[in-house]
């Protein structure tokens, strides 16, 4: 994957955080994937939907573009604007009652937003597991706590990010909370190699929230915290 074909979508409006884009790179990278365009893809917590943009460029497919906090119509209009309004469906949804059809896709996305959500032991088998096709594939990449400070998030991240702190987990942690699943092939996690570029590309920006993070980045934010990377994949159809 490029990321110079998505250098003019990247701005301090479109990104939430850092950003996505190289996230989402990596994640590809490390894992290619091969689709069709009849395959359906779930882009959970997409934010602005610069992810569901680079996805549906990168894959070719359908994407389902679903955040609870940025409005579809807002949504749908930038993707109109991107020139990819036929191929991603814009959705408001909460990631605990989702109403999609049971196996309807052939791979689940979510950047920078599966910790405020999916945190707890059963998340995904009761919540997203159902509506992955067998042989599917699920891509994560959030931020997290480095594996060597276990168990100290809330010690080590409260100044920055108070009561949310729990949040930041480590990859052995979400590994375990990922769980496991007679659908369930393998998962793997681990410490993603972009943190010090995505971090750049958001602290660059002229973003009120970018600037209040900067305050922490030396202290806090760049000695114990990481991007987490997620890869689960499921079984074929017995």
């Amino acid at each position: 994957m490029n990321m110079d074909d998505y250098k003019a979508y990247v701005s301090s409006e479109t990104m939430m955080g850092p950003n996505s884009v190289r996230i989402l790179a990596e994640l590809f990278d490390k894992y290619p994937l091969q689709f069709v365009s009849d395959d359906m893809i779930l882009d959970l917590g997409c934010g602005t939907g610069l992810t569901s943009l680079v996805i549906a460029k990168e894959t070719g497919t359908k994407v389902f573009a679903n955040d609870l906090w940025i409005n579809a119509e807002e949504n749908k209009k930038r993707f109109t604007e991107w020139g990819v309004g036929e191929q991603i469906t814009p959705i408001c949804e909460d990631a605990n009652n989702l109403s999609f059809e049971k196996k309807q896709f052939r791979a689940l996305i979510s950047i920078d937003s599966y910790h405020y959500f999916a945190g707890i032991k059963g998340f995904f088998q009761e919540k997203l597991l159902p509506f992955i096709k067998d042989n599917g594939v699920v891509l994560i990449g959030i931020p997290g706590l480095k594996e060597k400070y276990a168990g100290r998030a809330e010690e080590l991240l409260s100044d920055w990010l108070g009561d949310d702190a729990y949040m930041f987990k480590t990859p052995a942690l979400w590994k375990e909370l990922i769980g496991s699943s007679d659908r369930i092939e393998s998962v793997k996690t681990w410490e993603m190699d972009c943190f010090d570029n995505a971090w750049g590309d958001w602290l660059a920006a002229n973003n009120a929230f970018a600037l209040d993070d900067s305050r922490y980045f030396e202290t806090i934010i760049k000695p114990y915290t990481c991007f987490v990377g997620i890869y689960v994949k499921l079984k074929k159809e017995v």
